[in-house]
């Protein structure tokens, strides 16, 4: 494998033919050979493995998305995706210049060829997706992939500029997802200090803000929601923060308005300059990615592993690939998995200003860069403001406006249905902890206003309730992800 370092030196045309050279070995050693549902696809569209030799090629090879994951008929559909090796397909598939070379590490290693592909390919690890919009899918990981895991975590932890000597407070909910194991498995690898409180579901916020202040980590990371309510949590205590210099978040989307919001609060806490990032990672990818630091009201993008994967931006209507920096759904190729495995996933994400291949103003590295500006394109929902016709509504907009608010410390938003009629109008409530010195009736206002300006939307009621209420409606310490927009509408 090769060193981080020379990776992000690469220029774009090396790196092109880096994924060429890995793509082509990839699909023809371990896809096609190993993976049930990528051999029948292949088989049935007359795709020929051998021909996949570039970047370009992929698009002879079908879109899958979430929903080819899943099945009512089928729970263990999701096994068709791993890789299930055997003396007989390593045969029939592998030339023999590569069985050679396989038997004779074996023999070095003093290890029986089934032990070695055990170690390689057997399933010991699994994480779920969140299940947020559909039902939830296990991913599988072999020794080889945990690896991955290990290398990738150790990649950000560079990112951050986080040294050996620093520690880290991991606030992640404690789950088999990836943010958590990401997490604690790149601290290792890097060789830094790392207490990994499981978040608010396990410890408590009091548990955690005293695990914070005794052991004064320099780095704390977790889901956007928790930081903020743990800052401002140990605010009301009255505590000095000034130890923290960074802050990395993952599992949600983060705008420069919030950056700014919690480096406020923690400036008021004695904690200057703190560097805040954001992370991007999803369950069938089973890595991460990350910023590198940049002031707060800007993203560097996030630094892709150019080596593990290949990224398209795609025209989420008609599939067309889009060129650098054009919007798009993005999909997922992996390059160096073992255990499940997917190509061309359509991960159902919008990215405005797609990817882009220049040196990074910021830190100088080559790796491609993704756009920080990320929306699910199932935020987009069809609200019947009447009994006429709907409108599409991206509820992504709704958060944006709604975390620019210096006055709103808090927030949810409610759909519904009018006297919780399925046939009557859809109803959108704004549940809202305004800061101490707000006046309610002005913020209302302003609230309503900004939110028809960015949304052409009014909310039908804006609601101010008491921050222990509001903490327990978003579930913050007690749900692996807060309840920050909920649909309670009725099915018909």
């Amino acid at each position: 494998m090769d060193s981080w370092e020379k990776i992000t030196s690469l220029t774009y045309s090396q790196i092109k033919e880096l994924q060429n050279q890995h793509l082509h070995s990839f699909i023809n050693t371990h896809v096609y050979p190993f993976s049930p549902y990528y051999q029948k696809l292949f088989d049935d569209n007359k795709i020929d493995p051998r021909k996949i030799r570039t970047r370009e090629d992929l698009k002879h090879i079908p879109f899958i998305s979430k929903s080819d994951l899943i099945s009512k008929d089928n729970p263990q559909k999701f096994k068709d995706f791993i890789l299930q090796p055997d003396r007989e397909k390593i045969g029939r598939h592998w030339p023999k210049s590569q069985l050679l070379i396989r038997a004779a590490q074996s023999m070095l290693q003093g290890q029986r060829l089934e032990d070695d592909l055990a170690k390689e390919y057997r399933p010991i690890f699994m994480t779920f997706t969140t299940g947020t919009t559909n039902a939830p899918v296990a991913f599988m990981y072999s020794r080889y992939d945990l690896d991955n895991l290990y290398v990738s975590g150790a990649r950000m932890v560079e990112l951050f500029d986080i040294k050996g000597d620093e520690r880290i407070m991991n606030l992640f909910p404690f789950a088999p997802h990836l943010a958590f194991w990401q997490t604690f498995f790149g601290a290792i690898e890097a060789g830094v200090f790392a207490l990994s409180t499981g978040g608010g579901k396990v410890m408590g916020t009091e548990g955690n803000l005293t695990a914070l202040m005794r052991i004064k980590p320099s780095a704390i990371l977790g889901v956007p929601s928790y930081i903020y309510h743990l800052i401002r949590f140990a605010q009301e205590k009255g505590h000095d923060l000034s130890f923290i210099k960074k802050i990395v978040l993952g599992a949600a989307k983060v705008t420069p308005a919030y950056k700014q919001k919690l480096s406020d609060m923690l400036s008021a806490q004695g904690a200057q300059n703190v560097s805040i990032f954001g992370t991007y990672g999803f369950t069938e990818a089973r890595t991460a990615w990350a910023e590198c630091p940049a002031e707060n009201h800007l993203s560097s993008g996030y630094h892709l592993y150019p080596d593990k994967e290949i990224l398209e931006i795609i025209d989420p209507a008609t599939g067309e690939v889009k060129n650098e920096g054009e919007d798009g759904e993005l999909v997922y190729t992996s390059l160096d998995s073992r255990a499940s495995v997917v190509l061309r996933y359509r991960t159902g994400d919008f990215v405005k200003g797609g990817i882009t291949h220049e040196p990074c103003p910021y830190c100088g590295r080559h790796t491609l860069r993704l756009s920080s500006d990320i929306t699910r394109l199932s935020d987009n929902k069809d609200i019947q403001l009447s009994k006429v016709k709907g409108t599409l509504v991206n509820l992504s907009h709704f958060a944006e406006v709604l975390n620019e608010i210096q006055q709103v410390d808090e927030w949810q938003l409610e759909i519904r249905k009018h006297k919780n009629d399925p046939y009557e109008v859809d109803e959108m409530v704004v549940y809202v902890t305004a800061q101490a010195a707000a006046n309610q009736s002005t913020l209302g206002q302003v609230i309503k206003d900004k939110l028809t300006g960015a949304t052409e939307v009014a909310p039908n009621e804006i609601k101010f309730i008491t921050l222990d209420e509001m903490v327990k409606r978003l579930e913050l310490e007690t749900a692996n992800k807060e309840k920050r927009i909920i649909d309670i509408r009725p099915k018909v």
